[in-house]
């Protein structure tokens, strides 16, 4: 089966030499998410739930893209600059992700200077 990438000006454009997401093998896998404005590339918002919005709708773009909701995720990775923002960033999260799939979060030193970072799988 042959690689297919998604791209969507609706999303941010990549920031380094990666795409934003392929379908391969029945799976839609995307690029990890920051909270940048696809039109400017700046960060949005300066806290962990404004960020969270940002790379929510940016997560939502890219699974519009692929022809997928956030209902179809199976995996999320999930990190964030400083775990003390868990439980807000768990409050943005779960509006979303409503069907609960399998997910890995982690603290990281991220692009940017952002709050948090997201990336999916999904089943096609």
């Amino acid at each position: 089966m042959a690689n297919k990438e998604i791209k969507t000006e609706q999303a941010p454009a990549a920031i380094g030499p990666y795409s934003q997401g392929f379908i391969t093998n029945g799976f839609f896998y995307s690029s990890g998410q920051v909270p940048l404005d696809p039109a400017t590339g700046a960060v949005v918002g300066t806290t962990i739930e404004e960020q969270t919005e940002q790379v929510m709708k940016n997560l939502g773009a890219l699974l519009k893209a692929a022809g997928v909701s956030y209902e179809n995720v199976v995996k999320t990775t999930c990190f964030l600059a400083d775990m003390g923002d868990f439980g807000k960033f768990n409050e943005i999260y779960a509006k979303y992700f409503t069907g609960k799939p399998a997910r890995s979060c982690v603290q990281a030193v991220l692009p940017k200077g952002a709050l948090c970072e997201v990336e999916v799988i999904v089943e096609l």
